[in-house]
């Protein structure tokens, strides 16, 4: 098995971008070509999550060199964390200081759309894990990593240049996978969550440790338990993304577009 470099024939990649449940086909449309699984990828764990396609997609969009992930694995697949953030690790070894996390998430707070995309401001990690636990490499990273800024208000300002009716949100990221309880919703309105999902804190983590920037977005794909009448299903958040699919293109293009 080889690293990205070699696999991808490049090592001029400036931007990551890691497409979260129904978001997949989206790799194809940004950057086309032929995908790499990620069973060929040096120490790249595979997804078993339907609505994940395990690939990695290396091309222009818009002109800037990128990876897209489409798919990624989550700690309650059985991975640790090193393992969920280990994309991230290998985007950056491939020159990439830009990550963009895409993920579907519950809404929360009942004043956000479904289907919409929601930048995310902040997070709130409740997953019990870190990236960071062990050793550390100061080389790479510091051993204390400051958090004031996780989400880069520079690319959010972009992001709101390109697609103005973007709103912001908090997302808290748990272990899974479980949906939350009415209950559990409750709490996490009470904390300030907006969003809720299992997966992006991790890997934005990682990112910033290693000095990379990072923008988040979720795409809402239902109301979170007791705030919609119906019961939760994967089947359901899948669909819900694969119809954001186009605005979220728009946006990510759009994006890219002015980095470039």
């Amino acid at each position: 098995m080889n690293g990205i470099g070699t696999l991808t024939g490049r090592g001029d990649h400036r931007v990551a971008v890691v497409l979260g449940s129904g978001l997949s086909d989206l790799a194809h449309a940004l950057v086309g070509g032929s995908p790499i699984p990620y069973s060929a990828i040096e120490g790249m764990p595979v997804s078993t999550v339907v609505g994940h396609e395990g690939a990695l997609y290396s091309g222009a969009v818009e002109g800037v060199p990128a990876l897209v992930f489409a798919g990624r694995v989550h700690l309650y697949e059985g991975h640790p964390a090193r393992a969920v953030t280990h994309w991230v690790r290998a985007a950056v070894d491939a020159g990439c200081s830009t990550i963009v996390l895409t993920n579907a998430a519950g809404g929360v707070n009942p004043d956000l759309e479904v289907g919409a995309p929601c930048l995310i401001s902040d997070h709130i990690n409740l997953t019990g894990t870190s990236p960071l636990i062990g050793p550390n490499d100061d080389s790479t990273g510091p051993r204390f990593l400051d958090q004031t800024e996780v989400y880069d208000s520079k690319l959010r300002a972009i992001a709101h240049d390109v697609d103005p009716d973007l709103r912001e949100g908090v997302y808290a990221s748990l272990l899974g996978p479980t949906y939350e309880t009415p209950a559990e919703v409750r709490m996490l309105r009470t904390l300030g969550a907006d969003l809720v999902g299992m997966s992006t804190v991790l890997e934005a983590i990682q990112a910033r440790h290693l000095g990379a920037s990072v923008l988040g977005i979720s795409v809402v794909t239902n109301q979170a338990a007791g705030l919609s009448p119906q019961p939760l299903s994967h089947d359901e958040v899948a669909e819900a993304g694969r119809r954001a699919a186009a605005r979220l293109e728009k946006l990510l293009r759009g994006m890219l577009s002015t980095l470039s």
